[in-house]
């Protein structure tokens, strides 16, 4: 999951210091960049409703309104994205309630053979737009991150990329009892007892040392933090050859906003709230930084990956850069095309809802994926950008909920 941070998740960032040095003795810092000058546009407006609260977007409503209009160029990329994600949207449980696996048949079948050409036409033909709630969006972005690394521990490379322990157990709580279906921890045995597992202070200080857990090791502490928070990454060899890490699991300690606790504390000055302003704050004041960051206790386990064009999102399918969106799949259904209508250009149009994220809670929030690279940096560390959100559902759809409401709950027997 590649969740993923910009405006409002740096506001809620956690930022690690992995090694014993912010900066490897001997390296310098690796430049941070800047953040993409905002293209503005107007978004059109939500549909004024009344929203009761709810769990998910079956429950706080879904309202027709009128389909938006189709970029070309964008909804080629959409259409090739929306493939990808059929095999998962025409079998998977819709947690937002809105949708069912045959809701989906008919769409993807059209898509497999769908030019791509008029891929406007093939989403204006076969889906209905809908306004979650209130509809009010507020989008962040992410990218894929590429660090300097080694696979072998050396001078300036002292910072350690772990892979999964086998002692870190998932405990699925429902199993135990129905009022805690849906909960799941994470943690080790202890003699006869479930303990929670090491924190960011002891994994740093040592903790899983000598377990031969160690993929890689990276150059910069601050820098692996940000590939820790998307979830995904590469790394840059000494050779300059590449190497691909994904998300293999986290220690299950809760996810503390540090980025926040920074901003509280008036640590950060104007123009610093962005990703890149934070990692220079972090070059900056090595010793701070470590405290601060060890009040965030959790830590992203990582393997390498070696196959497919990008990493894999949580539908365990390949993210697209400048198409796939995370999403909340409590409100909408994970595979699904969005369109959001933004006040920044470049953040307008179509996406498909192909990730989650830790910081992507609610109805209308997202986190927009950029890609690799300089640009995909540049745009997603200063991304944030409000507007409304529509989402595409199969014809249909609305007809079908609104049908069983109408009927009621089924009788009890």
């Amino acid at each position: 999951m590649i969740s993923r941070v910009l405006l409002s998740i740096v506001i809620t960032l956690t930022l690690s210091a992995c090694g014993a040095r912010i900066v490897p003795h001997g390296r310098p810092p690796q430049s941070a960049g800047g953040t993409a000058k905002p293209i503005p546009n107007i978004p059109v407006p939500p549909k004024p409703v009344i929203v009761a609260p709810g769990p998910n977007a079956r429950s706080v409503g879904a309202i027709a309104v009128d389909a938006p209009r189709f970029d070309a160029a964008n909804a080629t990329r959409a259409l090739q994205a929306f493939r990808i994600s059929c095999p998962s949207l025409v079998r998977r449980n819709d947690q937002s309630g809105l949708t069912r696996p045959e809701d989906w048949r008919a769409a993807c079948a059209a898509a497999a053979s769908w030019r791509d050409d008029d891929a406007a036409g093939f989403f204006a033909t076969n889906f209905e737009a809908v306004q979650v709630g209130d509809g009010k969006s507020f989008a962040t972005g992410y990218f894929e991150p590429e660090i300097v690394g080694a696979r072998v521990q050396a001078p300036g490379y002292d910072v350690p990329i772990y892979k999964r322990p086998s002692d870190l157990i998932d405990v699925d709580l429902g199993l135990f009892s129905d009022d805690l279906k849906g909960k799941k921890i994470r943690g080790r045995v202890k003699g006869q007892n479930f303990v929670p597992y090491a924190d960011r202070t002891e994994i740093e200080q040592g903790g899983l040392a000598g377990r031969g857990l160690e993929i890689a090791w990276a150059a910069d502490a601050a820098e692996f933090f940000f590939l820790q928070v998307q979830g995904s990454g590469r790394l840059k060899l000494p050779d300059g050859s590449i190497m691909r890490i994904g998300y293999d699991g986290q220690n299950g300690r809760d996810y503390t906003g540090i980025g926040k606790l920074m901003k509280d504390r008036g640590l950060l000055g104007p123009g610093q709230t962005s990703m890149q302003g934070i990692v220079d704050w972090l070059h900056e004041h090595p010793e701070e930084g470590r405290a601060i960051m060890r009040e965030n206790k959790s830590w992203v386990f990582f393997k390498e990956l070696t196959g497919g064009a990008g990493p894999n999102g949580a539908l365990g399918l390949p993210v697209t850069g400048n198409t796939t969106v995370a999403a909340d799949p409590n409100f909408v259904p994970l595979g699904a095309p969005v369109f959001l209508s933004l006040d920044r250009l470049e953040a307008t149009g179509l996406w498909i809802a192909q990730d989650t994220g830790g910081a992507i809670k609610g109805a209308n929030r997202f986190d927009t994926f950029w890609g690799a690279g300089k640009r995909a940096r540049e745009i997603a560390g200063g991304m944030a950008a409000r507007g409304t959100a529509f989402v595409l559902l199969p014809r249909g759809t609305l007809a079908r909920i609104a049908q069983e409401q109408a009927s009621g709950p089924p009788p009890q027997r």
